[in-house]
């Protein structure tokens, strides 16, 4: 076989093998949206981590009271040095507790959470990143899918703002891999392997969130919301993740920096901080992505343009569910590009000693 055959290979193999399996991880069929506003409330608790929210708290609250009545809402003040706590405060049926120092070994976010879990009273928690807003009948849509599916844990990754060409370029391939790397059908399935959630919005039974040892089990995760689906899982739980446009993500990224350090601060965690790992993905994306490119004008230039064929079908789905142009798929080899670079920055900075950098807190290696 020909040198630029065995450049085409690999990638006919990934791309038509990411369309042909039964999984379907390009789908966007797992998606979940707004119904009618209005229901009871009275069995869910919000829980609300936020440190340094001033900016986007009031919005994220002032939709939560569009939900419906009864509803309770825990925002647990993660030692914010802006006005967080004041604006949370101005809202009625919000109970605020002031967050303490954080412990060795526990991320911030954990630990506000935890220190809100001795307040858990109802049926339901439904844990809300304090940038993160709901349309009205939200709520709603995640009672109903819980118990349609049956599951004990429902999680909705938010829509992320796309107000610039970076987001455009980068925030739609940021779902796309991850449903990649979590397939959805598998994660969604009793299959034992694949726990996938989005953190920013979790609806979860609270006895299934206890029995789970939440949040002390997984006090230095990282990557808490997969790490959470796994251990609900674990403990014979069902999980479903989706899509949703009703769940809105308030922070705007804007620029490659802001997208940079939001996937840096957690890439080689993500490889388990393996460098083999981290070379094996390296390989990966270059045969996926740049091979067929350099085999187009040789001899396998049918094998290579039919290869990008099925990785440009593939990514169409999550351009079409965000409203996006299709010709942002041919920029997708570009897009890989940057979060492989991004990975390789999250590695160095954790052989140089810090694992993660967020909310002006950095966790180094022990």
């Amino acid at each position: 076989m020909s040198l630029a055959r065995w450049a085409a290979l690999p990638a006919a193999v990934i791309w038509f093998g990411v369309l042909l399996a039964p999984w379907r991880p390009w789908s966007m069929r797992e998606r979940l949206e707004a119904a009618d506003a209005g229901a009871d409330l009275g069995e869910v608790t919000v829980l609300i981590p936020a440190r340094n929210e001033a900016e986007v708290i009031a919005q994220t609250l002032g939709s939560l009271q569009q939900q419906g009545p009864g509803l309770k809402i825990i925002v647990v003040d993660d030692q914010s040095t802006d006005d967080t706590a004041r604006i949370a405060h101005g809202f009625a049926n919000v109970e605020v507790l002031a967050g303490k120092s954080l412990p060795d070994g526990w991320a911030g976010k954990l630990w506000a959470l935890e220190q809100g879990r001795g307040q858990l009273r109802t049926k339901l928690t439904l844990l809300l990143d304090a940038d993160i807003a709901l349309k009205p009948g939200m709520l709603a849509a995640l009672l109903a899918q819980r118990c349609e599916t049956g599951a004990n844990f429902v999680s909705l990754m938010a829509d992320l703002r796309r107000d610039s060409f970076w987001d455009r370029l980068l925030l739609p391939a940021f779902v796309y891999f991850f449903k990649l790397l979590y397939p959805f059908a598998l994660s969604n399935s009793r299959f034992p392997c694949v726990a996938a959630a989005a953190g920013g919005c979790i609806l979860v039974e609270t006895e299934a969130l206890q029995r789970a040892g939440a949040f002390a089990s997984l006090r230095g995760a990282l990557i808490d919301d997969c790490t959470l689906a796994r251990q609900v899982k674990n403990t014979g739980y069902r999980t479903w993740t989706g899509v949703s446009r009703g769940v809105i993500s308030l922070r705007p990224y804007r620029s490659l920096a802001s997208i940079h350090d939001m996937v840096a601060r957690s890439a080689f965690t993500q490889l388990r901080y393996s460098t083999l790992l981290l070379l094996a993905v390296t390989a990966v994306f270059i045969a996926a992505y740049w091979l067929p490119l350099a085999a187009l004008t040789t001899s396998a230039g049918g094998l290579a343009a039919a290869a990008l064929v099925a990785m440009t079908l593939g990514y169409l789905p999550t351009l079409r569910y965000y409203q996006l142009s299709p010709l942002w798929a041919l920029a997708l080899p570009l897009t890989a590009a940057l979060y492989l670079g991004m990975t390789w920055s999250s590695a160095i900075r954790y052989w140089r000693g810090v694992r993660s950098q967020w909310k002006s807190r950095t966790y180094v290696r022990a």
